[in-house]
């Protein structure tokens, strides 16, 4: 089931940004641009996403009303505000505070942790061909064989990245900068050879890939 966010934020750009991205990441995102009629949406949120500069009142005043009637429902505050004034203020009541600039799969990242200490969504379990992925605890078990798939660090981050944007074609520059932190070279194979590696450990035929799908020119993909 899909879960629903209440996302509060009044800058057209960066609102269409990250409710595009984070509804393409399978949650079905409210936006409203003012506090205004917030309440009246919380009983189906599963996760409120606030700014702290909006018209009328601040993000502060409005999510500690929403803490105070929803303790339940988590909260995290999405604000340029950088201080760490603003964010002692804000973490009285807030489960977490994110500055901006912020990377998309940062916040994806502490959204999913939020719901799940909230227990809003169970451990993620993904059965993807013959393997069966736990990613809380970094297992990848082969079903055939009930066998344990051990992946190196970087092998298995690389596909966590994947199955995090399933059926996504991911650049091999986006996949490069996510899992290494820095910028992606043209030319470099560093990529290309921890993908084969991975692939003769998690696909039936490494040669003929079915898991990682290779898209010419651009990058990876995981369809799911």
């Amino acid at each position: 089931m899909r879960k629903n966010l209440l996302y509060i934020e009044d800058n057209k750009e960066i609102g269409a940004w990250v409710s595009e991205d984070l509804t393409e990441r399978g949650y079905h995102v409210i936006w409203l641009t003012s506090g205004e009629g917030a309440i009246g949406h919380m009983e189906i949120a599963d996760l409120v996403i606030l700014d702290i500069m909006l018209p009328g009142l601040d993000g502060f005043s409005i999510g500690q009303r929403l803490k105070k009637e929803f303790p339940k429902t988590p909260i995290l505050l999405l604000s340029a505000r950088s201080s760490i004034d603003d964010k002692l203020q804000g973490l009285h009541f807030a489960d977490d505070y994110v500055t901006k600039p912020f990377h998309p799969d940062e916040l994806a990242a502490r959204v999913e942790v939020l719901l799940r200490r909230f227990g809003k969504i169970s451990p993620p379990l993904i059965q993807l061909a013959h393997l069966s992925i736990h990613l809380d605890q970094n297992i990848i078990v082969d079903s055939r064989s009930n066998a344990e798939i051990i992946l190196t660090a970087k092998q298995f981050q690389i596909f966590t990245y994947l199955l995090r944007h399933p059926n996504q074609i991911l650049t091999k520059e986006q996949i490069y900068e996510a899992v290494w932190g820095s910028p992606y070279m043209e030319g470099d194979k560093t990529l290309m050879v921890h993908i084969r590696h991975l692939r003769e450990k998690i696909e039936k035929n490494p040669s003929q890939p079915q898991i990682i799908e290779t898209i010419r020119g651009i990058g990876y993909r995981v369809k799911q």
